[in-house]
């Protein structure tokens, strides 16, 4: 495959990388030529260069991790995630919390010009209106505080984890993709719409078939998982090199429709 987006020879990092968007992500970088290091619960069987178990709740084995694969590193991606089902702290401490701390983790072995990139959500999208709420625990200084906010803030955190932690991720890179920028470093997250990968059956068990069934789809169904992980790899590219500090929606036209009026998100609300 030829090297367009610049990948060969580079090393890249991948959370998630044993399923859905994280192993799609993991083998179209191996197809790009880069030396891929996956992270996940459970073992990758995408060929990466090295696969490295973590829990993403647990700093210490995310630090073990980061020690292990050392530097320069030019992309993360971090994909992982725990869908609406599982207990809302938990969400929180995976998707928001464990991968911010992996994240910052990583800054000082970047090379130049290296990229981060978060998969978010369009559940996500909100949190420019929510900002005010979101942003104290943004501003947290580490793993534990974070933890121990989201404890303290029910309002904001209890029966919302999911999207919660997707508005939380949308927040930080904003906020410190805007710091990083005078580093040269890149950080941005993807909101994809629905997206066929195995996390699907979970988010239908907590919102129901008919939610999923009547969500609108301007392009007429579900994304794939390599159609988000191409996504991905575009923005996390050296060849967007002027692109950070923003959330790249990747919904099938969906907030485009929401946010001129073509669709009407009252008719997915349930019925009172």
């Amino acid at each position: 495959m030829e090297d367009v987006l610049r990948y060969e020879g580079t090393r890249a990092v991948v959370t998630g990388a044993a399923s859905g968007m994280g192993a799609a992500t993991a083998t179209i970088l191996i197809d790009l030529g880069a030396e891929v290091h996956g992270l996940d619960i459970r073992p990758c069987d995408v060929p990466v260069h090295a696969s490295h178990l973590v829990d993403l709740s647990d700093t210490d084995q995310i630090d073990d991790a980061v020690e292990a694969i050392g530097g320069p590193i030019d992309s993360l991606f971090n994909c992982a995630g725990l869908p609406t089902t599982a207990p809302d702290l938990d969400v929180m401490l995976v998707n928001f919390a464990g991968h911010r701390h992996l994240t910052e983790a990583v800054i000082p072995l970047l090379s130049d010009g290296a990229g981060i990139a978060f998969i978010s959500s369009v559940a996500g999208m909100g949190w420019v209106a929510n900002a005010a709420k979101i942003l104290p625990l943004v501003m947290t200084p580490d793993f534990d505080a974070a933890r121990a906010w989201c404890e303290e803030h029910p309002e904001v955190v209890g029966g919302m984890g999911y999207p919660a932690s997707k508005e939380a991720i949308n927040a930080y890179v904003a906020l410190r993709g805007f710091q990083l920028a005078p580093s040269g470093v890149r950080l941005n997250s993807l909101n994809p719409g629905p997206t066929d990968t195995p996390m699907m059956p979970s988010f239908i068990e907590s919102q129901g078939q008919d939610f999923f069934d009547n969500f609108p789809k301007p392009v007429g169904r579900n994304a794939r998982p390599d159609e988000q992980a191409w996504a991905l790899v575009l923005l996390n590219s050296p060849r967007n090199s002027y692109t950070t500090a923003t959330s790249h929606f990747a919904d099938g036209g969906f907030t485009g429709g929401l946010f001129t009026g073509g669709i009407d998100m009252a008719l997915l609300m349930p019925p009172e």
